[in-house]
C-alpha cells in the first residue's frame, strides 16, 4: 500500500509563496499521475493541479499562472509551488495518486485512490 506524506504548509501573508512536497512510498512512482487537492473549512474538497506520469500538467482555473506542479521521480516526490497566495487559498492541501498507471492528468477526485493526511495552508490578508 502506497503512503503519501505532505509537508511544507504554514502561515503566510497574502502575496507570499509556499512550496508543498509530497513524498510517496512504494514502487513505480513514475508510472502514476499525481494530484493536489484542497479543502477549505465547510467546503468540499476541490482539485488544484495534477501531473501525469509523463509530466503533462493540468490546473484549476483559480490557480493557473500562480501555482506550479512538478515531480522528481528519483525522489518519489511531487511538489506544488504556490506563488502570489491569496486568502482564498487557505485550506488543507492533500496529495493523491491516481488509481491507473500511465493515465493522464485528471481533475476528478474519484479517480484518485491514495491520499495523504494533508498539510494546512493559511494565507492572511
Amino acid at each position: 500500500q502506497v503512503q503519501l506524506v505532505e509537508s511544507g504548509g504554514g502561515l503566510v501573508q497574502a502575496g507570499g509563496s509556499l512550496r508543498l512536497s509530497c513524498a510517496a512510498s512504494g514502487r513505480a512512482f513514475n508510472s502514476y499521475t499525481m494530484g493536489w487537492f484542497r479543502q477549505a473549512p465547510g467546503k468540499a474538497r476541490e482539485f488544484v493541479a495534477a501531473i501525469s506520469w509523463n509530466s503533462m500538467t493540468y490546473y484549476a482555473d483559480s490557480v493557473k499562472g500562480r501555482f506550479t506542479i512538478s515531480r522528481d521521480n528519483a525522489k518519489n516526490t511531487v511538489y506544488l509551488q504556490m506563488n502570489t497566495l491569496k486568502p482564498e487559498d487557505t485550506a488543507d492541501y492533500y496529495c493523491a495518486r491516481r488509481s491507473a498507471t500511465f493515465s493522464g492528468a485528471s481533475a476528478s477526485l474519484q479517480e484518485y485512490v491514495n491520499w495523504g493526511q494533508g498539510t494546512q495552508v493559511t494565507v492572511s490578508s
